[in-house]
């Protein structure tokens, strides 16, 4: 049982921490190991556990950045997600329902796909996106609540003028039903260990939940780099 802001929440820690949720979610997808695909993560908390599933598939990694659509007066509800590169998702049932005007829409998109792209120059630094054009993609986050970032990388990924991939898969270690129900539909393939009812925050299903810093995802990424690159330099 966990307490947040007074009230007894009941919800079972399933993970130690992302590294034990990226171990149990790569053992799920072990028959893409050795397969050429390519895992990414979704910043900044997805990364640590996509690094940890492409180590183990001995894949790539990379990152999608991906930017939830704050509510007008409740930033922290996700009307929807944009991407970096021009990918979007609109919960139009929540926009309709809490009347977000037009206006507000444009403006909000515009600020946080401006974000997205700095906080992707950011992470990934001179190093330009692995290309995915006829690859297995994997994506991958710590969890999903309402799901709206990991649509907007699913289309993201999917754009007609970007790579496409051979195969789509969205993984993740939990997830709400709702959120799942959805994904399902828009993937090749959708792995969840774990979907609670009733569903809490995400963190709620780790013992240990700190946030993860750019440092770290960049240093990730380094890692994967090297790795990426010793085979060639070995027969080089």
């Amino acid at each position: 049982m966990r307490k947040r802001l007074g009230l007894s929440i009941m919800a079972e820690a399933l993970f130690r921490d992302r590294l034990d949720a990226g171990t149990q979610l790569a053992a799920k997808l072990s028959g893409y190991r050795g397969k050429d695909a390519l895992v990414l993560g979704i910043p900044r908390g997805g990364v640590p556990v996509a690094a940890t599933v492409a180590r183990q598939l001995d894949a790539d990694l990379d990152i999608m950045v991906a930017r939830k659509l704050g509510a007008p007066g409740s930033r922290e509800l996700a009307i929807g997600a944009v991407t970096a590169n021009g990918g979007s998702f609109l919960n139009e049932h929540l926009i309709r329902e809490l009347g977000v005007s037009a206006a507000y829409l444009e403006a909000v998109e515009v600020e946080q796909r401006a974000a997205a792209q700095r906080q992707e120059t950011e992470l990934r630094g001179p190093q330009r996106a692995i290309p995915a054009t006829g690859r297995i993609v994997i994506l991958v986050d710590d969890g999903l609540a309402t799901g709206a970032t990991m649509h907007a990388a699913v289309r993201s990924v999917r754009k007609p003028q970007t790579s496409r991939p051979a195969r789509l898969v969205v993984a993740v270690p939990v997830g709400s039903s709702e959120a799942c129900s959805a994904l399902r539909q828009e993937a090749d393939e959708f792995v969840c260990l774990a979907e609670p009812e009733p569903f809490w925050a995400v963190g709620l299903y780790y013992e240990s939940f700190p946030a993860t810093e750019n440092t770290e995802v960049r240093q990730l990424l380094a890692e994967a780099t090297s790795r990426r690159r010793a085979p060639h330099e070995q027969t080089g």
